[in-house]
């Protein structure tokens, strides 16, 4: 039976802005990537929309940001934390019928039109203070963990980075009420069928989104 193969992502390139919902979504199937790139040389920037406060149940919100917010540190310290952005996942569903949450969607589909309108002037012109310019030099918006990606980055040389950063967010987990939960076993099913379309034995998938006209 004949797969659907992927493309690797360019890596020509030197930073790259990660924006997404909460702490702990890169760490839920990008990290590793992160990892790579960092070990390249490359300047990541992570940037998360909230600190996802209302994610664990049996802490209230105040307790609860404190805690997602350290674990967050603690994660992009292992992996060593813009020419391109990278965000999430921003369909409806993970592929079948597995629904995507809505802070994902809102905040891939608003990175997008920002990138997108990023260097119109007339757009966001209540930034255009103290000598600052609209900047439209943005090459690509990346979703990592779309159903319809057809790029993706060997992660096989640092998997195990990104196991340990998913590891770092043990008190979400432990909310989360997963006793079983396994980051390895959680990664590997997603990573080594990703590798398989790419030609390696891990990788990472991506949905790439040109900021060029015409491509």
């Amino acid at each position: 039976m004949d797969i659907e193969r992927l493309e690797p992502l360019a890596e020509d390139w030197e930073r790259a802005l990660c924006v997404v919902a909460h702490p702990d979504d890169m760490e839920f199937g990008a990290a590793a990537a992160v990892a790579r790139w960092t070990g390249q040389g490359k300047e990541i920037t992570y940037c998360m929309v909230t600190s996802g406060e209302a994610g664990i149940d049996g802490l209230g919100p105040d307790e609860c940001r404190t805690v997602r917010e350290a674990e967050q540190i603690a994660s992009a310290q292992v992996m060593g934390v813009p020419d391109i952005v990278i965000t999430g996942n921003f369909q409806d569903t993970w592929g079948g019928r597995n629904l995507n949450q809505a802070d994902h969607i809102a905040t891939g589909r608003a990175v997008l039109d920002a990138v997108r309108d990023a260097g119109n002037r007339w757009i966001f012109n209540e930034q255009l203070v103290g000598g600052l310019e609209p900047w439209g030099g943005v090459r690509e918006v990346w979703a990592f963990g779309s159903p319809d990606s057809g790029h993706a980055v060997d992660t096989t040389d640092t998997f195990d980075a990104g196991v340990a950063s998913l590891e770092a967010h043990g008190a979400y987990i432990d909310g989360l009420g997963w006793e079983d939960f396994d980051a390895r076993e959680f990664l590997e099913g997603m990573a080594r069928q990703t590798g398989q379309r790419l030609g390696t034995p891990f990788a990472a998938p991506f949905q790439v989104f040109s900021m060029g006209w015409g491509d």
